[in-house]
C-alpha cells in the first residue's frame, strides 16, 4: 500500500476556504467517476451519516452540513476507475476546482494507514470513523430479512468479531478511529443504525 501514500500534509489552497462544489456538480462527479452503484450507495451513506453528525453532535448550520456532506459523497470518487490512484485523483481533481481545502484533507485522511494522512480536525476523525463501520453495518443489513428494521446494537458487534464477516471491513481501521475521534464503538453503531437506513426512506 505505500505506492499509495499522498507523501504531503497541505491540501487546497486557504483562500478557497469555505467554497465547495453545488449539490448538482458534486452529484454529477459522483456519478460520472463512480459507476458501481454499490460504491455509489456507499458514499451517499457516508455522506448521509456525516451531514447527521454535522448537525446533531456538531450543531453546524447548513452551509458547513453541506461541507461534511461534500466530504463523505466524494471520498471513494476514485476507488472504481482509479484504484492505483486512490485518494490522489479525487484531492487533485478538487483542488484544480478551489475547494476548501479542509473538505480536501478530510477526503485525503480517511485511510490513514493507507495514504499516509493523519486525521486531525473533526471533520476528518468523523470521515474516517464512518466509512469502514456504515460499510459493515449495511453488509449486516443485507444479509438480514427485516435489514436494517429491528437491527441491534449486539447483532453489529458479534459480525465485527466475525473474522469471515465481511473481510475486507478493516477492524483495526474501526478501532483506530474510535480511538481518534474519542467516541466509543457503541454510540458509532447506535448513529449508523439510527440514520443509515433513513437515506433511503427519504429518496423513496
Amino acid at each position: 500500500m505505500t505506492d499509495r501514500l499522498l507523501n504531503r500534509t497541505v491540501f487546497g489552497n486557504e483562500e478557497n476556504k469555505n467554497r465547495v462544489l453545488t449539490r448538482d456538480e458534486a452529484y454529477t462527479l459522483l456519478n460520472n467517476w463512480v459507476p458501481n452503484e454499490k460504491l455509489r450507495v456507499h458514499m451517499q451513506q457516508v455522506a448521509y451519516l456525516m451531514q447527521r453528525w454535522a448537525a446533531e453532535a456538531e450543531g453546524l448550520d447548513e452551509a458547513d452540513q453541506w461541507r461534511w456532506e461534500m466530504a463523505g459523497l466524494l471520498h471513494d470518487a476514485d476507488w472504481e476507475q482509479w484504484p492505483d490512484l486512490h485518494c490522489r485523483k479525487i484531492v487533485e481533481e478538487l483542488e484544480q476546482r478551489n475547494v476548501d481545502p479542509e473538505i480536501i484533507r478530510a477526503i485525503a485522511s480517511h485511510g490513514p494507514s493507507y495514504f499516509g494522512v493523519d486525521p486531525v480536525t473533526t471533520m476528518d476523525k468523523m470521515l474516517y470513523a464512518f466509512d469502514e463501520l456504515s460499510g459493515l453495518v449495511h453488509a449486516y443489513s443485507l444479509m438480514r430479512e427485516t435489514g436494517y428494521e429491528g437491527m441491534d446494537l449486539a447483532g453489529v458487534k458479534k459480525k465485527l468479531k466475525s473474522k469471515g464477516f465481511a473481510a475486507n471491513v478493516s477492524r483495526d481501521d474501526i478501532q483506530d478511529a474510535c480511538e481518534r475521534a474519542g467516541i466509543s464503538l457503541d454510540t458509532l453503531i447506535a448513529f449508523i443504525i439510527k440514520h443509515q437506513p433513513m437515506l433511503s426512506k427519504q429518496k423513496a
